[in-house]
């Protein structure tokens, strides 16, 4: 991804943030809560994380944390996103939790910490010009995943053509994600445009 699609993508979260203030799921780009929480319900059936070590890139104002900790306890949570805005929201929200650290960064292009559980949800649906980026991308994140990778993505089969998102073939996703790990599973049906691959160990 290159700086002028990443600018665009700074941009557009801009411009959201000033129609949907307050820190609510609009400026994240979200259709609503709903669409988020029912990505957040697949993600949270995907495994036990009580205890364990989790890695959230794209974090956003870090909903996903106050999702999982009504469900499970002890967990170490890491949240990474490049827009300071959302991390300000973060911060205020959840970063008197115990255990839970938000960066600032691009995490297409650091080192990425390793962690039992790496979440992606909502950060792969940004278009890009190189063919190779999401590829890249799922290798790089499934890399720093000691148990699993789970992240959901745009589904082209139902997704509208749009300036900015883009929506992927699921089949040919599940066919890469399965030259990486031994078990791959494909989550459908929580939203029609949607879907969530978990890769484990």
């Amino acid at each position: 991804m290159n700086l002028m699609e990443k600018a665009t993508i700074i941009h557009f979260h801009r411009h959201r943030i000033r129609g949907f203030p307050g820190g609510s799921v609009g400026a994240l780009g979200w259709r609503g809560e709903e669409n988020q929480s029912r990505r957040f319900r697949v993600i949270a059936g995907a495994g036990d994380f009580s205890g364990r070590s989790i890695l959230d890139l794209g974090c956003g104002h870090g909903d996903l944390v106050g999702y999982l900790s009504e469900r499970f306890s002890g967990f170490a949570y890491v949240g990474i996103d490049m827009m300071a805005e959302f991390l300000e929201v973060a911060l205020e929200r959840h970063g008197q939790r115990p255990d839970t650290v938000f960066y600032r960064a691009d995490f297409t292009r650091v080192e990425l910490p390793r962690a039992d559980y790496v979440f992606a949800s909502g950060a792969l649906g940004y278009r890009c010009d190189d063919p190779g980026f999401y590829r890249e991308m799922i290798a790089r994140m499934y890399a720093a995943a000691e148990r699993a990778l789970i992240f959901n993505m745009l589904d082209a089969e139902f997704f509208p053509e749009h300036e900015l998102l883009t929506g992927h073939d699921r089949a040919e996703v599940v066919t890469f994600c399965h030259e990486l790990s031994p078990r791959v599973e494909l989550i459908r049906g929580y939203l029609e445009d949607d879907f969530t691959v978990c890769m484990y160990r």
